[in-house]
Order: structure tokens, then C-alpha cells, then sequence
């Protein structure tokens, strides 16, 4: 297979990168790349997709792939709350994503959610498509960054907005958090099914029938949905148990960019939300200190590793100026809204509603409602297909 070399060449460097940022911050540091790493690897060989699969579902009433994002969410509040209870796993401190419910958070998951149509995919879908070798996803990425600095300049403005204190639903005890939880993610998948069998008359095929059986399907993809789903369940839990917090993405991307204003004489810790003690941290330390960024560099390489064994490692910078240009408002919109909002389709909707967050609920309604304005809009900037497929953008 003559992407071998690149195989190789990403699984090697992800260990590499592993083993140094071990020998130097430490273990827990190091495994944390490696989970990032299987992250990429299940995101890109199952095709999960946020962006995707609202769009179906928008545009097409197919609920696959929102059902399996009900899946992803099952699994994960039966396997955190217990631990979130009790504030220890394996004998380590544990917390959860916990923000407050404002104005911010409505007004930054609706431009999330617009971004997410225009950029072409969320948090996680960006990272693994562009570690796949999707040219225009790496623009999206950049502008992800450039979004995401820009809301830490006037993040104090936004923390000034009416909110409601942090409530979480594991404060009501871990049985009570999951039996609630689980009866609204049954309704929501119900109300998928009702609206896909009144749209169609049946459901849609579970899976598209492999081309590949045995090894060569779990080597080079595709997986099946549902596997995915319970595999970034899980994958989020051993971040917990590992970070002693959730799976994050975008306070990276904030971070990086910080990091890029400083060599070019900016100084961003003027700025309040650099003043915060755990960002002020973050921006005098090395990247290799910040889990999110360790883990995001290993969803990257993952990602690269599965395109390449799928034989589907193929960049090309032939993109077309109004794609181009989405990119651009997308990655921004995406950028801006992920910080205000105190988190993205990650942060705050995958690991928030793990953590019992009501601030999650409140994301994923208006992150849908911005989704709903993005499908509007893409016709100006995409040749929308007939039928979308669910996939990572």
C-alpha cells in the first residue's frame, strides 16, 4: 500500500511525541497523547460527525446519525455521573464541565452553530478531517484560532451578561442524574424516528454494507456508527480518569493563538481572561503542559494514521473562492462562539451533558438553532448534494 510510508510516519511520531512529552511533563501527560490519538483514529474510521449529521437531519429528517449522538451521550452520563458523585475516580480527584447558563452561552452556541455549517464541521470534525488531509478544513482550522483569540479580548464583557450559577444534574444524586438524563435522550431519539418514518415511511438502513470484512475493515474503516459512539464514550471517560476532567478541544486553539500574538509583540495577558489563574498558567508554560493541546496533536496524527491506512490520504489545494471564503466566516464564527459559549459541540454538548451541565441542554438548543440558519446559507457558498451523507463535515 504506498501510503504505508505515511502511516508509519504518524504512528511514529505520535509515539515519539508521546514518549518525549512523558519523559518530560509526565505519564499521565504522555497517555493523554495516545488517547488522543485512538480519538482520531475512531472519529475518522467511523465518519462520527456533529455537523453532518444535524444537516441530514435538517435537510433531510434522517436521524442516524442524531441517534447516535444519543448513544455517545447514554453511554457517557452512565459512566460519569457515579464518578462525578463521588468527586473520585481510581482514587483521583475528578470534576466535570460545569458552566453557567447566560446570554453568552445562547448567543455563542448560535454563531457555533451557524460556523459549523459554513467552516464544514465542529471541534472534533475539524481536527480529524484536517488530520485526514482536508485542505480546506485546515484553512477552517486557522480561522478557528484567529475566532478564538479574538473572543478572549473582550471575554470579561461577556461573563458581565445576566447567567444563572452552574447547576448540574448529578447535584440531585448519580441514579436520579441518569434516569433523567437517559428518558430525555429515549424522547429526542423518539422524536427522530417519528419525524424520519413521517418523512420517508420507514427508517434508514442501520449501515451501509462494508466493502471490507475482518482485519482490513478495522484497519482501514469504515466502522460501524454505533461503535463510534461508544468508543468516544469511553475514550471520554479514560480522559476523565487520566485528566481528572473531560474531553476538551477549543481552549487549545484559544491558547494557540495566544501564543502566535505574543511573537508578533502582543501581549494577550492584559486581556482578562488571560489573567484567570489556570489560563495565566497555561499561556507562561509550554503547549506540551496543556492536556487539550497534547490530546487535539494526537487527534491530528490519529486521524492522519486512519486516512492513510484507508488509502484516503489525498490533499488538494484546489478550493473554490466562495468555499474558501466560508472557511473563513465559519472558522471565525466557530472560534468566537466556542469561547463565549465556554465550550463547543465537545466541551460543552459532548462532555457538558456528561457532566450533567445544564449548560449543555441550553448549547445543544441553540448550537441547533445556529445549525438550522448555517444549511440556509451554504447554498450561496457550496453545490449542495441532493442527499448528505453523515460524515465528519
Amino acid at each position: 500500500m504506498h501510503q504505508s510510508p505515511l502511516v508509519w510516519g504518524a504512528a511514529a511520531f505520535l509515539l515519539i511525541a508521546a514518549l518525549a512529552v512523558a519523559m518530560t511533563v509526565s505519564m499521565t501527560q504522555g497517555a493523554l497523547m495516545l488517547v488522543g490519538g485512538a480519538l482520531g483514529l475512531v472519529l475518522y474510521h467511523a465518519a462520527f460527525g456533529f455537523t453532518s449529521a444535524w444537516r441530514v437531519f435538517i435537510i433531510d429528517r434522517r436521524g442516524r446519525g442524531l441517534r447516535a449522538q444519543m448513544v455517545l451521550l447514554a453511554v457517557a452520563v452512565v459512566l460519569f455521573f457515579p464518578a462525578l458523585s463521588a468527586g473520585t475516580l481510581f482514587d483521583h480527584p475528578v470534576r466535570g464541565f460545569v458552566s453557567p447558563i447566560g446570554i453568552s452561552v445562547m448567543v455563542g452556541a448560535f454563531i457555533f452553530g451557524i460556523g459549523m455549517q459554513l467552516g464544514g464541521g465542529c471541534a472534533s470534525g475539524t481536527l480529524f478531517t484536517a488530520g485526514g488531509g482536508n485542505a480546506r478544513m485546515v484553512v477552517t482550522l486557522l480561522f478557528f484560532i484567529v475566532g478564538s483569540v479574538l473572543a478572549t479580548i473582550n471575554f470579561d464583557w461577556w461573563l458581565s451578561l445576566p447567567a444563572f450559577e452552574p447547576t448540574s444534574l448529578v447535584e440531585m444524586g448519580a441514579g436520579p442524574g441518569i434516569a433523567i438524563s437517559l428518558a430525555l435522550f429515549a424522547v429526542i431519539a423518539a422524536v427522530t424516528v417519528w419525524l424520519e418514518r413521517r418523512r420517508h415511511g420507514r427508517l434508514e438502513a442501520a449501515a451501509i454494507p462494508a466493502e471490507r470484512r475482518g482485519t482490513a475493515r478495522w484497519l482501514r474503516g469504515p466502522w460501524p456508527l454505533l461503535f463510534g459512539a461508544v468508543a468516544l464514550a469511553l475514550l471520554n471517560f479514560a480522559t476523565l480518569s487520566l485528566a481528572g476532567r473531560p474531553w476538551g478541544i477549543t481552549s487549545a486553539f484559544a491558547l494557540w493563538g495566544a501564543k502566535l500574538v505574543q511573537l508578533v509583540g502582543v501581549d494577550p495577558g492584559q486581556w482578562s481572561y488571560w489573567q484567570q489563574p489556570g489560563n495565566a498558567q497555561a499561556l507562561n508554560q509550554s503547549l506540551w503542559h496543556d492536556v487539550t493541546s497534547v490530546m487535539n496533536i494526537g487527534i491530528i496524527l490519529g486521524a492522519m494514521a486512519a486516512a492513510a491506512l484507508a488509502g484516503r490520504f489525498r490533499p488538494t489545494l484546489n478550493i473554490p473562492v466562495r468555499s474558501l471564503l466560508a472557511c473563513v466566516i465559519g472558522g471565525i464564527l466557530l472560534g468566537y462562539g466556542a469561547r463565549i459559549a465556554f465550550g463547543c459541540n465537545i466541551g460543552a454538548y459532548f462532555s457538558g451533558i456528561a457532566s450533567g451541565s445544564l449548560h449543555g441542554w441550553v448549547w445543544m438548543v441553540f448550537a441547533f438553532a445556529g445549525n438550522m440558519v448555517g444549511v440556509r446559507l451554504r447554498p450561496f457558498f457550496f453545490q449542495q448534494p441532493a442527499r448528505p451523507a453523515v460524515s465528519g463535515c
